[in-house]
C-alpha cells in the first residue's frame, strides 16, 4: 500500500480518537476517490488550481484559457456536467464563456486538500453526473503560527503570500492574504500572447500595439476562517474568501475580463451525539456571488468602440445532514436547497454607443432535494447505497423570449456501490448509478451580441446511467489501482454549431456513450526512491447525431496520456522529483463543432524542495524543461473561440514554453 495513505490513515484515526474540535476536518482517501492533499505546500507555481489538478489526478484535463482561471475536464465531462464546491459552498462563474470557471474563485494557496470523486455516486450534491470536486481550504490552528512566502516565476510571474493563525481551545481565527501578476507567457516558439493573436487572429481581434506588452493577469485574494468550539459535542465555523482578479488576458477569445471579482461565504454548525439517532448533525448555509463584465477594451476593433458584456451571478444555499449508526450501519439523511441568479447585459462605449440589451435573461434555478446514504460493512465487503429527489425550477424574466420559456424538472438518481475486501491487500469494487443535471440559463437562453437567442428553451435534463468496476492491490513496496467506467448518456446536453443558418437553438439534447480505464501505480524503489506511474484513456460517441452532423466522435475526449514520475527523497529536509508527460495525438475530434487533429507531445518537468532551517523552505522547479511548443486542450465551439486566419480552424492556443519558478516560505 502507498505509504503516504498508511500516514494519512494513522493521522485521521489519532485525531478522530482525541478531538474534541468537531470543525476539525479529517480527508480519509476512499476506494472510489483520489485526494490531493497539501495543496497549499505543493503546488507554489501559480495560483491556478485547475492546471495544479490536472497534474495530480489523471482523470483530469485541463482547458486552457489564459495564464490563469482556466477550467477542467472531469471524465470527458465539464460544466454543469460535474459539480465543483469550495467548502461545500457552490460557486458558479458569471462568464457565459468560462472565463472564471468555479476552480478559479479559490487559490492554490488557501487549499489544504481536493477530494476528486469520480462517477454518479455524490447524492449529496446537486447535479453530480460525471463525478464531482470538493475542494477544502485551510482550517485555523490554535497554536500561533504563520508563514510568509514569494513566488516568482518565468515571464513575470511574481506572487506574494502571508497568513497568520492562531486562538485558544474555545476560538481559532485564520486570515490569508495573497497577490499575485503574471506576464504573457510564452510557448516553445517563443511567442506570447499578443504575438500568437499576431500569427493567428482576425486583424480586428487582435490585442492593440498599445497593449503589447501588458500583463495577463492581477489577482488579489483575502481568506478569513474561525471555528469557534461551543462545547464538547458542537462547533460553528464562519468564512469569507473575497478575490479580485483585473485586466485578464484570454487570447484565443474575442473578449478579456476587465475584471472579475467573488465573494463567498461559509457557515457551518455541527453538534455531535445528539442522541442515538443523531449521531452528527450538521447544518451547512452559504452565499457566494461573481461580478464579470468582459470587453473588446484590449483589442483593434474596442479602440473606437468598446463592446461589453456585464455578467453577474450568485447563490444562497443550505444543506442539512444527519447521522446515526443503526444496526451495524451508518446512515446520512438530509436536505439540500439552493437558488442561483444568473444575468448579463450587452452595451456598447465610444464612438458608437448603443442602448443596452441582454445576454443572458435574468434567471432563477431553485433547486429542493431530498437524499439518503447507507453504509454497511458485510462480511468481507463494504456497500454503500444513496438516493436523492430533486424538485428543480428555472423561471426567466423573458426579455427577448415571447413564449412561456419557464422550467420544470423532477428527477431521482441513485446508486450502490460495493467493494470486497479479498485480504489486506487485494480489494475489488464495482458500483452502478443514474444521475441528472438540469439546463443552465446559458443553453435555455443565451443571447449572442447581435441579439440573436442562441439558447434552446425546450432541452430537457441529462440523464447518466453509469457502471464502474476496478481492482486495488497492495505490495510490500508499492501499490496498483485500475479502474474502468462506462457511461450512457441520455439527453446529453450538446453545443451544435451546425444548428440552423440563423444560427439559433444551438444546444441540443442527443444520446452519447463515454467508457474509459484509468491505472495508478506506485514502487518503493527503496527508502528513497519511489516511481510512479497514471494512465488514462477515454473514448467518446454520439448514439444520436445533433442536426446536420455527420461525425460521431464526442468533442472534449482527451486522447491517452500516460504520467511517469520519480521522487528521491535524500532526507527529511530535501526531496527532487522528475516527471514525464506524454499524450498520444488527438486524432478522434468532432470536426462538426470546431475540434480539430492536435499531435501528441512528450514533456519533462522538474521539481526540488530543501529546508534552509526549521523555519524556511525552498522550492524550484522547471516545467516543460525542452522547451516545447504543444497544446493540451481542442477548440470544441461551445467556447466562443477565434477563427485562424491561417487555416480553416478554430484558433489554438498553445501551452507556456519552458517555465522555471521558485518558491521561498517562512513559517513561524
Amino acid at each position: 500500500m502507498n505509504k503516504k495513505i498508511y500516514i494519512s490513515a494513522i493521522c485521521a484515526l489519532a485525531i478522530s480518537a482525541s478531538a474534541t474540535d468537531l470543525g476539525t476536518i479529517e480527508v480519509a482517501e476512499e476506494i472510489n476517490t483520489k485526494v490531493v492533499n497539501d495543496v497549499s505546500g505543493e503546488e507554489v507555481k501559480s495560483a491556478d488550481l485547475a492546471e495544479a489538478l490536472s497534474k495530480k489526478s489523471p482523470s483530469i484535463s485541463l482547458i486552457r484559457r489564459s495564464g490563469i482561471a482556466n477550467d477542467i475536464v472531469l471524465r470527458g465531462q465539464k460544466r454543469d456536467n460535474i459539480r465543483v464546491t469550495i467548502d461545500d459552498a457552490v460557486v458558479c462563474g458569471a462568464c457565459m464563456n468560462r472565463m472564471d470557471p468555479p476552480t478559479s474563485h479559490v487559490i492554490t494557496t488557501n487549499v489544504d486538500s481536493v477530494v476528486i470523486k469520480e462517477g454518479p455516486f455524490d447524492v449529496t450534491e446537486m447535479g453530480t453526473l460525471s463525478g464531482g470536486v470538493k475542494i477544502q481550504t485551510k482550517n485555523p490552528t490554535e497554536e500561533p503560527s504563520g508563514e510568509i512566502s514569494a513566488t516568482v516565476g518565468s515571464f513575470g510571474y511574481k506572487k506574494a503570500v502571508v497568513s497568520a493563525s492562531g486562538g485558544n481551545d474555545k476560538v481559532k481565527l485564520l486570515v490569508t492574504v495573497s497577490k499575485e501578476e503574471g506576464g504573457q507567457y510564452e510557448d516553445g516558439d517563443g511567442n506570447n500572447f499578443y504575438e500568437q493573436l499576431k500569427n493567428k487572429a482576425p486583424s480586428d481581434n487582435q490585442l492593440a500595439d498599445a497593449y503589447k506588452d501588458m500583463d495577463a493577469f492581477e489577482k488579489q485574494s483575502m481568506m478569513a476562517k474561525t471555528i469557534v468550539n461551543i462545547d464538547d459535542k458542537s462547533d460553528v465555523e464562519l468564512s469569507y474568501t473575497k478575490n479580485e482578479s483585473d485586466n485578464v488576458l484570454y487570447p484565443s477569445t474575442s473578449m478579456d475580463a476587465v475584471y472579475d471579482d467573488s465573494n463567498i461565504l461559509n457557515f457551518k454548525y455541527t453538534l455531535g451525539d445528539l442522541n442515538k439517532y443523531s449521531k452528527k448533525l450538521e447544518v451547512k448555509a452559504y452565499h457566494s456571488d461573481v461580478d464579470h463584465p468582459m470587453s473588446t477594451i484590449f483589442r483593434n476593433n474596442g479602440l473606437a468602440t468598446t463592446m461589453i458584456n456585464h455578467l453577474t451571478t450568485d447563490v444562497d444555499g443550505l444543506k442539512i445532514l444527519n447521522t446515526f449508526d443503526y444496526e451495524s450501519s451508518e446512515i446520512t439523511y438530509g436536505l439540500d436547497a439552493s437558488k442561483r441568479n444568473w444575468d448579463g447585459h450587452y452595451s456598447k462605449v465610444g464612438a458608437l454607443p448603443n442602448a443596452m440589451f441582454k445576454s443572458i435573461d435574468d434567471t432563477d434555478t431553485d433547486n429542493n432535494a431530498l437524499f439518503l446514504q447507507y453504509f454497511r460493512t458485510v462480511g468481507k465487503s463494504d456497500l454503500e447505497f444513496g438516493i436523492r429527489y430533486d424538485k428543480t425550477t428555472i423561471d426567466v424574466q423573458k426579455s427577448k423570449i415571447t413564449s412561456d420559456s419557464d422550467r420544470r424538472f423532477n428527477s431521482l438518481s441513485a446508486n450502490i456501490f460495493a467493494t470486497y475486501n479479498v485480504d489486506e491487500t487485494t480489494k475489488y469494487f464495482a458500483g452502478i448509478g443514474r444521475s441528472y443535471r438540469v439546463p443552465d440559463a446559458r443553453e435555455l437562453y443565451v443571447i449572442n451580441k447581435t441579439g440573436t437567442s442562441q439558447g434552446t428553451d425546450t432541452l430537457n435534463q441529462t440523464q447518466n446511467n453509469e457502471i464502474d468496476l476496478g481492482v486495488q492491490k497492495d505490495y510490500e513496496d508499492g501499490q496498483i489501482k485500475l479502474k474502468v467506467f462506462y457511461s450512457k448518456l441520455k439527453d446529453y446536453i450538446y453545443f451544435n454549431s451546425l444548428a440552423t443558418v440563423a444560427n439559433t437553438d444551438n444546444f441540443e439534447n442527443i444520446d452519447a456513450t463515454i467508457y474509459g480505464a484509468e491505472l495508478n501505480a506506485d514502487y518503493y524503489v527503496n527508502d528513497q526512491i519511489i516511481f510512479e506511474m497514471a494512465i488514462a484513456y477515454k473514448k467518446g460517441k454520439k448514439d444520436t447525431l445533433p442536426t446536420s452532423n455527420t461525425d460521431t466522435n464526442l468533442a472534449d475526449i482527451t486522447p491517452l496520456q500516460t504520467t511517469l514520475g520519480l521522487i528521491y527523497d535524500h532526507d527529511d529536509y530535501t526531496n527532487a522529483s522528475i516527471e514525464l508527460v506524454s499524450s498520444a495525438d488527438w486524432n478522434n475530434y468532432d470536426s462538426d463543432n470546431g475540434e480539430q487533429e492536435i499531435d501528441g507531445y512528450n514533456i519533462v518537468n522538474l521539481k526540488g524542495e530543501t529546508s534552509l532551517n526549521d523555519q524556511t523552505t525552498l522550492i524550484v522547479g522547471i516545467d516543460n524543461l525542452f522547451d516545447k511548443t504543444y497544446a493540451v486542450s481542442n477548440t470544441y465551439k461551445d467556447l466562443t473561440l477565434l477563427g485562424d486566419v491561417t487555416t480553416s480552424d478554430v484558433m489554438l492556443m498553445n501551452e507556456p514554453g519552458r517555465y522555471i519558478y521558485a518558491n521561498l516560505k517562512y513559517s513561524f
